[in-house]
């Protein structure tokens, strides 16, 4: 890809490393490609290629990236990704288009992992974690139709208030780390307004499943939810 396409660039390494894998992870260079090098980086950004370096290295780090002498540096395979790394969460945050492969992937992984969370909120939640619940739901239902941003906010609290229901200090963890991804999804997913409707029924199945106490009832709600948003990002999946 041409580095014409980057926006500008202003700030030190961490911005520049933010930059290049914003674009990464938007798909702009794909696995297996070689990424541009430190002097046309330089160049292009008008800085130093120590600037360069460093961020680089913060991309490699992250597993973005291989550097390897005689070869240059290659974007690596989307499996060596960190991307609970809180780095890569960071640089995800506020993404409205990933690359379609990682959809895919962060998609396959909430479809393997939410519905037994579900479960385990059904068990655990206390009434705080319902009333989060609850409040988030309601903030979907109204901000609906009129404002579909605050709707991708709403949703993902949704989500988000499932695993700390969960009463699992790792699945909270992974939780927290998940938001920016499951925000990219909510919004890719919502460009049909003709399946908002079903979406909110499916999330209010799935929130009174949890509510109570349903454990096998909140576990098949949230696949129904997930099997709703594969079909909204068009994703064959099952």
């Amino acid at each position: 890809m041409s580095l014409d396409a980057l926006p500008a660039h202003s700030g030190g390494a961490d911005e520049l490393a933010r930059l290049l894998a914003r674009a990464l992870l938007s798909g702009r260079w794909r696995p297996g490609e070689v990424f541009p090098k430190e002097l046309d980086l330089a160049r292009h950004f008008a800085v130093s290629r120590n600037q360069v370096r460093n961020a680089l290295a913060r991309l490699t780090a992250a597993g973005l990236l291989e550097r390897t002498a005689g070869r240059g540096t290659v974007v690596r395979a989307l499996g060596e990704w960190h991307l609970l790394d809180p780095t890569i969460s960071e640089w995800m945050t506020g993404l409205t288009r990933l690359d379609p492969e990682l959809i895919r992937a962060i998609y396959a992984f909430r479809f393997s992992a939410e519905p037994a969370v579900a479960a385990l909120a059904a068990r655990m939640a206390d009434p705080q974690d319902l009333e989060r619940l609850r409040e988030a739901y309601d903030g979907m239902a109204e901000s609906a139709e009129q404002d579909r941003q605050r709707h991708a906010e709403f949703d993902v609290r949704f989500h988000d208030a499932i695993y700390q229901a969960s009463d699992n200090l790792v699945w909270r963890q992974v939780g927290h780390l998940l938001r920016p991804c499951i925000m990219a999804l909510v919004q890719d997913s919502q460009r049909r307004l003709d399946t908002l409707a079903d979406s909110l029924a499916r999330h209010r199945r799935l929130m009174d499943a949890i509510i109570e106490g349903d454990e096998q009832a909140a576990s098949h709600a949230a696949r129904e939810v997930l099997l709703r948003t594969a079909r909204d990002l068009e994703i064959a999946f099952e």
